[in-house]
């Protein structure tokens, strides 16, 4: 390929808006344009990098007997509002009438429509198990679509699908995948890590994710470096580090203005660790006064859990309930349900004194408060491990696959059974799985790149080889990169020949910002002594080697 003949509009600038490395850089080195919020155009070599990676996704999928399939956009609701999901998803889904007056929607994910099928086709054990996967347009209104297409309206997703007789062939499926997944990103050259995840809207029992570290991600993880541990913490269980705490007799203490833990804890001269916040939240049946340590944050979604969906209760809402000003409410003498963070169990503690300007020490569980008990608080840096004791470390991170465990959250709803041995009739189970590859793209920019650009992992680049003549009026700089163009093409190099009329400056900053792996540098100087210089992007190493010898070392350094 030429450069002169190929659409690749390079930016001197980020756009102002831009955040993410990966956006900035997606941008400036001509591999994306934005449309509109959360829309994005694939320029060619953005396309070529995403055609690269579906291309390692399908080799994957193929080697464990996924079948590819392509299944509509566009969906009738009543298959949603069979499962439920019509209602249970909000404003995320996009939703439209046809001419006739039919209520449809823009497909966010596939599980509804793949059941659908299922039902109709599979009818005995003797045809299971099966594994059916597309590459597919989906579309979610996102609220906030930012960091470019890390997260936008309109992507393409790799969605999987297993179908089995029971639980351990469902397992058996499941374990296919996991081996796929982590071959399919290893091949596209990233650091992920596959984590326990809470299975969310999808349903199922049970959830992994595989995610890439990056300092642009919108999730944190837990991980052990000693078991292996590892969580979103979205669910991560942990042990706060515990604290010297003296029993002690309930007392009162005056704090005049003091309302928050940070200010008490400073007006106090104690560690945060000592206190208790209490918390008011608004469920749907009852309030609920929730208590985890001053350190220590809420988990909303493992709350949830418990009491099913709330808010937080206003300040005015708190006087009337409790009666007692939020910033002086304590554990204590309440008539609400009350749920406490486990690590409250031990310890004498201070909180508020339940009037106004007061806060009280000596509070110990079981004395002076006796709640409802589960894990209510975030996983944080240092935290112990729930594995082994050791300390978590919290990364950033970005989400690049998914898989879960269906069961018959599908299946049973849409009626997708099949005939035992016995003619008996069952629920198929099923699993999803689920990898984006526009993630793919961004994150290996995330995790490879320097302050001249991209630095693309050999599997997924826009190009093998990139030849840069230096001066292409000279005749044999042409004529060179011509031919060591042309005996790359042969032997099935992607290369790309920079034909430009343009500054070596010009093309070297191009090279390194478009990112690709190996360039082959044709100048003036170094042919007068037969020579050409071959240099590695990602470790910047330059070597002189022979002319005859350039194509073959190309090729050796091609993974």
């Amino acid at each position: 390929m030429r450069y002169s003949q190929l659409f690749i509009p390079t930016l001197r600038e980020a756009p102002a808006d831009a955040e993410a490395i990966s956006h900035k850089l997606l941008v400036r080195a001509g591999f994306v344009r934005q449309l509109a919020s959360g829309l994005y155009i694939y320029l060619p070599i953005g396309w070529k990098v995403l055609n690269k990676i579906n291309t390692i996704i399908r080799e994957e999928m193929n080697a464990i007997g996924a079948q590819e399939i392509s299944m509509p956009v566009l969906h009738p609701a009543e298959i949603w509002q069979q499962t439920g999901r019509w209602n249970e998803i909000g404003d995320e889904m996009f939703r439209l009438r046809d001419r006739k007056g039919s209520d449809m929607c823009l497909g966010m994910t596939h599980e509804e429509i793949i059941t659908w099928l299922a039902s109709r086709e599979i009818r005995s054990y003797k045809e299971l198990p099966q594994i059916w996967y597309q590459i597919q347009t989906k579309l979610r209104d996102e609220a906030r679509p930012k960091s470019g297409i890390l997260r936008t309206r309109e992507f393409l997703m790799k969605d999987s699908y297993s179908f089995d007789t029971d639980e351990r062939s469902l397992q058996k499926s499941y374990n296919l995948h996991i081996e796929a997944y982590n071959r399919i990103f290893e091949r596209c050259g990233l650091k992920f890590y596959r984590v326990d995840s809470d299975p969310g809207m999808m349903g199922g029992a049970i959830a992994h994710e595989y995610m890439a570290p990056s300092e642009a991600g919108e999730d944190d993880v837990a991980l052990c470096a000693k078991c292996g541990y590892s969580a979103n913490v979205e669910l991560a269980e942990s042990v706060p580090p515990a604290i010297d705490s003296v029993d002690r007799d309930f007392e009162e203490i005056e704090t005049p203005e003091k309302r928050t833990v940070g200010e008490v804890s400073a007006f106090l001269k104690l560690s945060p660790a000592h206190f208790i916040k209490s918390l008011l939240v608004i469920s749907e049946k009852e309030p609920v006064l929730a208590l985890i340590r001053g350190d220590q944050k809420l988990h909303e979604n493992k709350l949830q859990k418990i009491i099913g969906n709330f808010r937080h209760a206003s300040r005015d809402e708190a006087k009337e309930i409790l009666g007692v000003e939020a910033g002086f409410i304590g554990p204590m003498g309440h008539n609400v349900k009350t749920v406490a963070d486990e690590v409250l169990q031990k310890g004498c503690f201070i909180s508020g004194a339940n009037k106004p300007h007061y806060h009280a020490g000596g509070i110990k569980a079981g004395r002076e408060f006796s709640p409802g008990w589960a894990d209510i608080h975030v996983a944080q840096e240092g935290d112990g491990c729930p594995g082994c004791g050791e300390p978590l470390h919290i990364e950033k991170v970005i989400e690049i696959g998914n898989t879960f465990k269906l069961g018959t959250k599908y299946s049973m709803p849409l009626r997708a059974f099949y005939l035992d041995e016995s003619g008996r009739e069952k629920p198929v189970v099923m699993g999803s799985y689920g990898i984006g590859p526009a993630r793919v793209a961004a994150a290996a920019v995330e995790q490879s790149h320097d302050d001249n650009g991209i630095i693309w992992p050999e599997s997924i680049a826009p190009f093998d080889v990139i030849i840069l003549p230096l001066n292409v009026k000279d005749e044999k700089t042409r004529e060179t990169a011509e031919h060591i163009h042309n005996e790359l093409i042969r032997k099935n190099v992607d290369a790309l020949l920079d034909d430009r009329d343009e500054r070596a400056g010009t093309k070297f900053k191009d090279a390194d910002l478009i990112g690709i792996p190996l360039q082959i540098v044709i100048g003036e100087r170094n042919l007068k002594e037969g020579l050409v210089e071959i240099k590695s992007r990602s470790t910047g190493k330059a070597e002189k080697i022979k002319i005859d010898k350039a194509v073959k070392t190309a090729c050796d350094n091609i993974a």
